[in-house]
Parts: structure tokens; C-alpha cells; sequence
């Protein structure tokens, strides 16, 4: 039941000394502005980051063939090896838990010598031969035309899909693409597509755009590459761990192979799940930082309230004793002073929350008007959740910081407190 007169006296009590009162409520204020503040912090962060791997199969590792480092079966050490197509319907097959196997050959590329050419302007370009599959594993969006597709690897259709950096260097602005031609080491290939590549390629965003797709079947054959596999983008189902398969993966492949169970540079590869894991990983560590450093400076300042309210209830002995004399109950001093450090925390992280939240949504805004690409910090927020802990952590800060003073109030006797000056 709401009781008037005794909120008249904690509102009495708290603005009898305005200016104690604000200084004492700023510790939990700024505790709990900084608690909301750092955990939304980490989540813009995780938020930019997970932005970047969007459209991107996580569950993916890549590998490709390097040297042998022991000899094995007879054949040498240091013997070069190549996958072959015969891997892809062999690796399907054996491990049912796969979801892609992309074989890939890769040609050229912008640290090379030029190798394509359209009318009179050359430029040098990574050039992959691919099947469709591939398209769902990268961060790609095709802005016009198509992809490529089955019929263009059954037909070996010489078909090419370019960055939009490739139409920017080749092309005069507002020539169309699709239709036209481009001619790669001598042949030519029709452009069917241009893609917006989302991958900021280790930082490089710019030449992530500076690529050239085609059937992975037309590259093999318009480039003499007979049945070589260069390397594979593996991606498995979402109920396995491409982490789990990959040292089973790599023992078959060795085995096909005839390569040595114990040879661990023959076979390179890159375990993106894995790395992205670890950045998870890192965002809860970042969150559990988060949760510490705000929660040990919202205790900074409810310690500082705890020993506001013993000044204020060594203030009050008189008063109290006066209370006490008359028949008020040690329950009644006490929920009285608990009561009063419990309001003074609440309106204090109530007013943080607030605060914080102000000034989240005006970074949200200033984020929003600014350019999204490329950038690793996003949507900067809290849930709910977040907000209700918070609750949880002021309501027990202000039992915490008035449980002593409250002790205190009731231990005074009426006699000893009436003779206090």
C-alpha cells in the first residue's frame, strides 16, 4: 500500500543536502551508464563483424595441394600432387555430412602479367573457373545478369561473370555489359553477369571487385587444364562441424592420393569455421569484460551511497530514538532506510539507462548516415534482457548499500539517541 508521508520523508531526507545527494548518486549513475554503454559497444562490434561474414558459408574450409614431405609407398619426398574431378563425387560420397564441394582453378590475377583484354584496354585479373554452388559460400551479390549455372558446366559454355571494378577499368560509364565480350589468355567469353563482391578481402575491398568467374568445366578445357582441381571450397550441413570433418577429410584425400598419413604439408588448408569461432569466442570474452568492468564501477558507487546513508543515519540519531521512543519498530527504521537507498540507486541507474540509451540512439543515427561498406561496427545496442539485469543489479545494489545503515538505525537505543547531540 502506498504510504504518503513516509515518501514525503526518504524525498525530505534525500534533498535536505541537494548537492551530497547528486555527488552520491553519480557513482551508480555512472556504473551503470558504463555497464550499458560497454555491452553495446560489443555488440556493434560483433554486429559489424558478423555483417561482414554475411552471405558467406562460415561452415567452410578450403584446401589445396602443395608438395609431399615424406616419402610414402615408394614415391618421392617432395613429390607434386593435384586434385583431380574424380575428388568431388568421391569426397560427396563419403561424407554425407557435406552440404557444397566447390572445385576451383584460379588463373592470373592482378600482380601478374596482363591476361584480359576487351577492345583496346588490358588489365591483369584473378580469373576462376567455378561450379554454381560457389555463388551461396561467398559474399556476392550478382547486380546484373546471372551467375553461372549447370547447363553453362555440362555445355561448356565460354560465359563470364565480372566484378563491378572489372566493368569500371573496361568499360566507358553507362556502356551495357551484359552481351558483350572480353577475351582471357586469347579466348573469348561471353559476359552474362556483374557481381558486388561484400568481402573486404583481408582489407582489400577494392580487389575483391577485380574478379572474373567462369564454368569450371570452360576453364579446364579452354585452358588446358585437363582434369587438375586447383583447390576446394568444402562447406558441411548446419547440424556438422566442418572443424570436426577436416582431419578426416584431409586422411581420405591422402589416402586417394598416396600420400602419408603423417604428412601434414602436403595437403594446405584453411579452416574458416574454425577462425570464425574463435572471433565468437572473443566477443564473450569482450562481454564478460564488459559485465565486470561495469558491474565493479556501479559497486564503486553503491559503496559510495552505503556511506552517505550511515553519515545520514548518524545525522538522525535523534530522530530516530525520538521514532523509537514513540513505538516505531526496528522493521519499520529499517525498511524506512532501506527504502531511502533504494530509491536514491533506482532513480540514479534509471537515469543512466536513459542516459546511455540517449546516447546509443544518436550514434545509431550518425552511423546510419554514413557509408555501411566496409565498416566493422554496426547497430551498437542492448536487449531487454540487458535492461531487466540491470533492474535486478540496482534493486539488490540498494538492499546492498542501505542493509548496513538500516543495521545501524535500529541498533541505536532510544535512551542513547535522545541524549545524542
Amino acid at each position: 500500500m502506498f504510504d504518503r508521508d513516509k515518501w514525503n520523508e526518504i524525498l525530505e531526507a534525500l534533498t535536505a543536502n541537494t548537492f551530497r545527494t547528486i555527488l552520491t548518486a553519480f557513482g551508480v549513475f555512472w556504473g551503470i551508464f558504463i555497464l550499458v554503454i560497454l555491452l553495446a559497444a560489443g555488440n556493434g562490434l560483433e554486429n559489424g563483424v558478423k555483417k561482414g561474414f554475411s552471405g558467406i558459408a562460415t561452415n567452410t574450409m578450403f584446401m589445396w595441394t602443395q608438395a609431399t614431405s615424406k616419402a610414402y609407398k615408394g614415391l618421392p619426398k617432395n613429390r607434386p600432387f593435384n586434385f583431380n574431378n574424380d575428388d568431388v563425387p568421391a569426397l560427396k560420397h563419403k561424407f554425407p555430412d557435406l552440404l557444397y564441394v566447390s572445385p576451383r582453378n584460379q588463373l592470373g590475377g592482378h600482380n601478374g602479367v596482363n591476361n584480359v583484354v576487351r577492345g583496346t584496354k588490358t588489365a591483369a585479373y584473378n580469373v576462376y573457373g567455378d561450379y554454381p554452388e560457389y555463388v551461396k559460400q561467398e559474399s556476392m551479390e550478382i547486380i546484373k545478369g546471372r551467375f553461372v549455372n549447370y547447363q553453362d558446366i555440362e555445355l561448356k559454355r565460354k560465359i563470364a561473370v565480372i566484378g563491378k571494378s572489372v566493368v569500371a577499368e573496361l568499360y566507358n560509364k553507362g556502356e551495357e555489359v551484359i552481351g558483350t565480350y572480353i577475351k582471357v589468355n586469347g579466348v573469348n567469353f561471353l559476359v552474362v553477369g556483374v557481381y558486388n563482391s561484400k568481402s573486404n578481402n583481408n582489407g582489400n575491398a577494392e580487389e575483391a571487385q577485380k574478379n572474373i568467374f567462369m564454368p569450371f568445366t570452360t576453364f579446364q578445357q579452354s585452358f588446358n587444364y585437363g582434369d587438375r582441381v586447383g583447390w576446394m571450397a568444402i562447406t558441411a550441413k548446419d547440424n556438422a562441424s566442418i572443424t570436426d570433418l577436416k582431419p578426416k577429410i584431409l586422411e581420405y584425400v591422402k589416402e586417394r592420393h598416396i600420400i602419408s598419413p603423417a604428412d601434414e604439408r602436403a595437403i594446405g588448408n584453411f579452416d574458416l569455421y574454425a577462425e570464425f569461432s574463435k572471433i565468437l569466442g572473443l566477443f564473450t570474452i569482450l562481454k564478460f569484460i564488459a559485465y565486470f568492468v561495469g558491474t565493479l564501477v556501479l559497486l564503486s558507487g553503491v559503496i559510495g551511497i552505503s556511506n552517505i546513508m550511515l553519515i545520514v543515519v548518524k545525522e538522525r540519531t535523534k530522530e530516530i530514538g525520538i521514532r523509537r521512543a514513540l513505538g516505531a519498530t526496528p522493521a519499520a527504521i529499517r525498511s524506512q532506510i532501506l527504502l531511502e537507498a533504494i530509491f536514491l540507486t533506482i532513480s540514479a541507474g534509471m537515469l543512466g539507462i536513459g542516459t546511455a540509451t540517449g546516447v546509443l540512439i544518436l550514434v545509431n543515427k550518425i552511423l546510419d548516415s554514413m557509408p555501411s561498406e566496409g565498416t566493422m561496427f554496426a547497430n551498437p545496442s542492448v536487449d531487454l534482457s540487458v535492461v531487466f539485469f540491470a533492474l535486478i543489479i540496482l534493486v539488490g545494489s540498494g538492499l546492498l548499500a542501505g542493509f548496513i545503515p538500516a543495521q545501524t538505525a535500529i541498533n541505536v537505543k532510544p535512551v542513547d539517541a535522545l541524549r545524542t547531540e
